[in-house]
């Protein structure tokens, strides 16, 4: 009995664009999946806390939803550093193809390391000046 293909590439593109939300992890393990499902709850809690509103900085109130987007780069740079035939050993046992990733799959993982890092490096910038300053600088 073959299975579905399951494509690395793919794979690591959701969760770099849309692993926030953990449509990476209902890809790989479908929606049975809790980790999906805690990523996908985090949209829904943000909400909640921005319409609370109060006087805490929107920051904040999105900390959940902007900490399931960090996670989510650092799984999509696992998902992309996994070498192919330990992906197929995992997710492709019984797919009858074997994976070849590219530089496709290259570019991908540079853009998402660039990205995650001035993600990093703005939450920082911007918790740190929200609790130092009080948001003086915006």
């Amino acid at each position: 009995m073959r299975t579905r293909h399951k494509n690395k590439t793919f794979a690591t593109l959701l969760a770099a664009v849309l692993g926030s939300v953990g449509l990476h992890r209902f890809y790989l393990a479908g929606p049975k999946d809790f980790w999906g499902w805690a990523h996908f709850a985090t949209a829904p809690l943000a909400l909640a806390l921005l319409a609370t509103g109060g006087s805490r900085p929107a920051l904040f109130s999105a900390l959940p939803l902007v900490l399931s987007g960090l996670a989510a780069m650092i799984e999509a740079l696992v998902i992309g550093l996994t070498p192919d035939d330990k992906w197929d050993g995992r997710h492709n046992p019984a797919s009858g193809r074997q994976s070849a990733s590219g530089w496709p799959l290259a570019v991908l993982l540079v853009l998402t390391t660039g990205a995650g890092a001035v993600a990093i490096i703005a939450v920082l910038a911007r918790g740190f000046d929200l609790l130092y300053t009080g948001g003086a600088y915006g």
